[in-house]
């Protein structure tokens, strides 16, 4: 693999590592700002919500300049909304920290996703993929509980502090190592815009949106289920999410690289896999060793559908791929905002900190169904060319052997 793709990692790193980190300092950004611990998850709110709409809006912003140079101005935006983070007198301030740190967050990973693919053969674009992803999914088992441990221990200003090096770092590796690939020829927005006409690219960003909420219903809520359920003690909860962490690093490994050889096949059996564990989930959360084993899973299962999911936007927007890229990474979010909802639903109702799971599991299922769905619809398509392929090439074999 190239060293291009160990600079888009760091970058993904520092990125994974200020979206998740601040869950674990909320209490003390709270304080010290004298708002209420609802109030103050603002800060996960508004983040979440300038993914979601950044990615689009920068991926358009950054149509007319190279993607390493759009690359480069989003990770310096990275750099600037964490720094305001960090010395934010006003709670006011930080939010608007928060959400300037955010906008790079989709088109970072939809471009990035891109050039990644461009580095490498065909045949590994989805292992590239989950190589830049693998700072994100690392991020979950180092950075954010080194980063809520200062935070907790010296304050969380140095925290962001630390967020925003880890982004200069990133910065300086993209300029130095990504090369400066130029853009497809005669490539506008306009031809960015056309991919969601293709039924194929919404079709994989609703699953992007199902598959990722399934795994969102579950952990969401992991701590009350953990120590309220299965009877762990509250410090626990933090060696639970390095667990389900760890279940992120490999399940993107795995993903990327059988999605290489059989692409929808491997969301069949991630997908599968996932709804099933998930809908076990509501038994073993009852018992530590299997709740444990379970979150595991639930993070490699979940993770292993990133890959294929992303590279199956970008072959399905083949020639104009970079909004669509950008916008299946806020589908992302808005999975995990749409499940965390859900979530609450099923709670609020009285059915137990455990019912998340189902929600979940119907989720993952849906998203399952749509992966069918999708590859009937492009059998369907592609029937009549694959028969005059298949003539094409016995007409070809039999003049050769005369």
């Amino acid at each position: 693999m190239p060293l291009a793709l160990l600079a888009l990692a760091i970058g993904a790193f520092g990125i994974g590592t200020t979206e998740f980190v601040i869950m674990g300092l909320l209490p003390e950004v709270a304080s010290d700002y004298g708002v209420s611990i609802p109030t103050a998850g603002y800060l996960v709110t508004g983040y979440a919500l300038g993914v979601m709409f950044g990615a689009p809006l920068m991926t358009v912003l950054g149509t007319r300049i190279s993607r390493k140079r759009m690359l480069m101005l989003l990770m310096g935006l990275f750099i600037a909304g964490n720094l305001l983070s960090a010395l934010a007198p006003a709670f006011s301030v930080m939010l608007t920290g928060r959400i300037i740190a955010s906008l790079a967050h989709g088109a970072f990973f939809g471009i990035g996703s891109v050039v990644a693919a461009d580095l490498v053969a065909p045949d590994k674009k989805a292992g590239a993929i989950a190589m830049m992803f693998t700072g994100l999914t690392v991020a979950n088992v180092v950075g954010v509980p080194l980063g809520t441990l200062v935070g907790q221990s010296v304050g969380w200003r140095v925290t962001f502090g630390i967020v925003a090096a880890l982004g200069v770092i990133g910065l300086a590796g993209i300029a130095r190592l990504v090369p400066d690939m130029p853009k497809a020829e005669g490539v506008r927005l306009r031809h960015e815009l056309a991919a969601f006409k293709n039924v194929q690219v919404l079709l994989a960003m609703a699953m992007t949106v199902l598959g990722f909420g399934g795994v969102f219903a579950a952990i969401t809520y992991i701590a009350p289920m953990m120590t309220q359920v299965a009877g762990f003690a509250d410090g626990s909860v933090t060696w639970l999410l390095v667990l389900f962490g760890l279940g992120m690093v490999g399940g993107n490994l795995v993903g990327g690289r059988f999605a290489d050889r059989a692409l929808m096949p491997m969301l069949y059996v991630s997908l599968g896999a996932l709804a099933v564990v998930l809908a076990l989930f509501t038994v073993t959360a009852h018992d530590k060793l299997l709740s444990a084993i379970t979150v595991a899973l639930i993070g490699a299962l979940g993770f292993a559908t990133v890959p294929p999911l992303q590279k199956r936007v970008l072959d399905q927007a083949h020639g104009a791929p970079t909004l669509a890229s950008a916008v299946n990474i806020g589908a992302f979010n808005l999975g995990n905002a749409l499940s965390a909802w859900l979530g609450g639903l099923v709670i609020a109702a009285g059915l137990g900190y455990t019912a998340p799971n189902w929600v979940g599991a119907a989720l993952a299922t849906g998203a399952l169904v749509l992966a069918l769905v999708s590859a009937a619809l492009e059998r369907r398509a592609d029937g009549p060319s694959t028969v005059v392929t298949r003539s094409a090439r016995a007409e070809q074999r039999a003049a050769v052997h005369q």
